[in-house]
């Protein structure tokens, strides 16, 4: 007899870890950017103390300073210039905290093409050096190209991590591969999202299903606040309600919603793992300065370039796929063909092979 096939997985997990308000906590999406900051320390440190960078170990800590201010302001800025359609992040301001919407990083709105022009600005600084304050000296001068093969070996956890942040945000969905009404008969690593009932990715509802969402959507908002509102804002607002509160309404909502490919798994997987596997593998010996930094570009691209078959458009652009690529896609090629030209170049130009982490440590 086959085993009896598992229904797709119902989405129930909160973006707050601890949460003080309704929009005030600590949240999942900033934790996964400290993580992967400290992992990146971690990891420089190690390979400073073994030799194989040429940033001193004392001075990690400023290196990766200059590392998280360059990719939150090259991220955060290209999110709002690229993926914010109308720019209104750049334009709203508020009477409470952060007072304008580009500094609401805690509600999400990352572009990684961004945090990685931010980590080529980064290190462009880092290869200046840092003055000696004993003796006023400049310490640690390395190329570009190094510090940026340096920069990219650590890079794959944070992303990894934001991949993971994004799953539990519930964003950047996937491509349904059953429709709502169906779960039970979806495959098992499928996932039933909520939050796409808020979203303009849900997919048509039939007669029956929209409106038993709407009643069960008016249900969850008090009478006397829905007497103060249009029907459509009332409705909106019970959305609200039931996907905060999706694993409480589980029984009611499962049946209304799309099982879907776990795209930011997905893509979780080939940012970290395997990328980390591929930069690692190509510096197991040494390799001239820029040859990392370009098999980073390369196989980053490559990857997402690959992922994003399976994960939605951005939902705040209608041009679909132009050429049947999206536009996280488009802007993957030009990393793809600089990754290529780097690689080309760097094994070409003059100077000494350096790291590899199969090598004896450099002598004290």
């Amino acid at each position: 007899m086959c085993p009896p096939m598992l229904a797709a997985y119902f989405h129930t997990l909160s973006p707050f870890i601890v949460r003080f308000s309704d929009d005030v906590g600590i949240r999942w999406y900033g934790v996964s950017y400290i993580a992967g900051f400290l992992v990146a320390y971690l990891l420089l440190r190690a390979l400073a103390a073994r030799g194989l960078i040429l940033i001193p170990k004392d001075r990690v800590g400023d290196a990766l300073m200059w590392l998280v201010g360059c990719i939150l302001l090259g991220g955060r800025l290209t999110y709002c210039l690229v993926y914010d359609k109308d720019h209104e992040l750049l334009t709203h301001f508020s009477s409470t905290f952060p007072f304008w919407g580009v500094l609401e990083i805690h509600k999400g709105g990352m572009a990684s093409h961004g945090g990685i022009i931010g980590a080529v600005v980064a290190a462009w600084r880092i290869s200046r050096g840092f003055r000696d304050p004993r003796t006023g000296q400049i310490v640690g001068q390395a190329s570009i190209w190094h510090i940026f093969d340096a920069l990219a070996l650590v890079t794959p956890p944070g992303l990894m991590f934001g991949r993971l942040a994004n799953f539990v945000n519930g964003e950047l969905l996937g491509q349904v591969v059953a429709p709502p009404g169906q779960g039970r008969d979806a495959p098992w690593w499928s996932v039933q999202f909520p939050q796409e009932l808020i979203s303009s990715q849900a997919p048509e509802l039939t007669l029956e299903q929209t409106q038993r969402l709407h009643d069960l959507a008016l249900a969850h908002v008090p009478p006397d606040i829905v007497n103060a509102l249009s029907p459509q804002r009332a409705v909106a607002m019970g959305l609200h309600n039931l996907v905060e509160h999706a694993g409480l309404y589980k029984a009611e909502l499962a049946p209304l919603v799309s099982a879907r490919v776990p795209s930011q798994l997905l893509q979780a997987l080939a940012e970290g793992p395997v990328l980390f596997a591929v930069l690692w593998i190509v510096w197991i010996r040494p390799r001239k300065a820029g040859v990392i930094g370009g098999w980073f570009l390369l196989a980053y691209g490559l990857l997402r370039i690959i992922t994003e078959i399976w994960r939605l458009p951005d939902a705040q652009f209608d041009e679909g796929r132009p050429l049947g690529l999206s536009r996280g896609q488009w802007l993957s090629v030009p990393m793809v063909v600089l990754g290529a030209a780097v690689i080309a170049f760097a094994a070409r130009r003059a100077g000494p092979k350096l790291g590899g982490w199969r090598s004896r440590p450099a002598s004290k």
